[in-house]
């Protein structure tokens, strides 16, 4: 049975990067750029105003001084008249900064007559003037490949004229549930039956990082269900099941999978919750077969298919970054399994501080939801003290940019 990081680590070694499209820039929300982006011309391109107000020169106006106004110069304007001794021009933010002219005041610093303008305080050169280039340079790398594209990315890739974008294939995920007793959303619950929650968890989890979600149903507890629906998730990139891969006499997913030339490399992590969880491999396919229980499913996809999903759609940071929290509640467990524990996150003097968010069960879903973060409780102890620092991997991604 091989520990977190070594089950991590046969996961991401098999697993390789979807090709490469081009797609229309706003297509490219969420998904990774496949190719480093430079920058054709300087941002900006030309010296503008970062105000409303005059161009002036800044040895005319060392203290007050009262300006002869001789032009004005919208945005999208070309200057072309210049800026005499004595003289202002006015001008409205983002035009382009007239010759002669070194320094910009704002409207609001001004007093505006006729055909004249006092300024009322010194002004110093260079004030309230956007430079050529002082942004990005021409030919500056400004997004690198396995960049997740954002709206300010998308911002400025539109700044720099690209219409199409190189990214890597968005990957179709299958998802297939199984069990007798689930019923899906808006079905007739009957005595025993449980909504197929996991599915739309999954689903969600996979959309959330770019994927896309393909939901095939539920396996029933027979065979026959097991090969029709797992056949068809072997069509997508990649394969998910939910339950049925213990030991149980109707966990059959190991079984079929094996009948449709799925090749298992591992069975069972040494963690808790989620031990129960198999990876395989069909062709370039992976298989991921977690537990059924919503925590367990939930966690084991966090930890290790959603590093693996990122990969293939090219990411570079695909590991969940760990931070050092300190624990204000003693916490114990069994040794010998790494345990992840759902925890609250505050902020204290010298760091993020650590508290269980409640029962820890694989069932309860409320603690979950209340969670910012995992701690990963090391697998040879089993007593950590009130004061302990403790390793975290952040869930609640607000809370990261809040606090961290």
């Amino acid at each position: 049975m091989p520990t977190f990081t070594e089950a991590r680590k046969i996961i991401l070694d098999n697993v390789a990067t979807t090709n490469m499209e081009r797609v229309a820039l706003l297509d490219a929300i969420g998904r990774t750029l496949a190719e480093d982006m430079a920058a054709p011309w300087d941002m900006p391109p030309w010296n503008n105003s970062a105000m409303d107000g005059f161009a002036v020169r800044a040895e005319d106006c060392q203290g007050p001084a009262t300006l002869r106004v001789t032009g004005y110069i919208p945005a999208g304007a070309i200057a072309t008249a210049a800026v005499e001794p004595g003289c202002a021009i006015k001008i409205m933010t983002g035009a382009p900064i007239p010759p002669g002219a070194d320094a910009v005041v704002p409207v609001e610093e001004t007093v505006e007559g006729t055909d004249s303008v006092k300024i009322l305080e010194q002004v110093k050169k260079r004030q309230h003037i956007r430079f050529a280039g002082e942004d990005i340079k021409a030919g500056d790398k400004v997004l690198a490949a396995g960049t997740a594209i954002t709206s300010s990315g998308i911002n400025m890739l539109a700044s720099l004229g690209a219409a199409l974008v190189p990214v890597f294939r968005r990957l179709r995920v299958a998802i297939v549930s199984t069990g007798d007793e689930l019923v899906e959303l808006g079905g007739q619950i009957g005595q025993g039956q449980i909504i197929n929650s996991n599915a739309l968890s999954l689903a969600a989890a996979v959309r959330e990082i770019g994927g896309e979600p393909v939901i095939i149903g539920i396996a029933r507890d027979n065979r026959e269900s097991h090969l029709h629906l797992l056949s068809q998730g072997l069509q997508a990139d990649v394969l998910l099941t939910s339950a049925g891969v213990s030991a149980g006499d109707r966990d059959l997913v190991r079984e079929v999978l094996t009948e449709l030339g799925v090749r298992q490399l591992f069975w069972k992590v040494d963690i808790k919750p989620g031990r129960p969880t198999a990876f395989a491999m069909k062709d370039n396919i992976p298989v991921f077969s977690l537990p059924g229980n919503p925590v367990s499913t939930m966690i084991t996809f966090e930890e290790l298919v959603k590093p693996a999903l990122l990969k293939m759609m090219g990411r570079t940071r695909i590991i969940a970054p760990t931070y050092k929290a300190t624990l204000t509640e003693e916490i114990r467990k069994k040794p010998g399994r790494l345990h992840f524990l759902r925890v609250t996150l505050g902020k204290g003097k010298d760091g993020y501080l650590a508290t269980s968010s409640g029962n820890q069960e694989t069932g309860i879903v409320r603690t979950m939801i209340q969670a910012d973060g995992l701690a990963l409780l090391p697998a040879d102890k089993s007593v950590f003290a009130a004061g302990e620092q403790i390793d975290v991997h952040i869930l609640n991604h607000n809370f990261e940019m809040e606090e961290a």
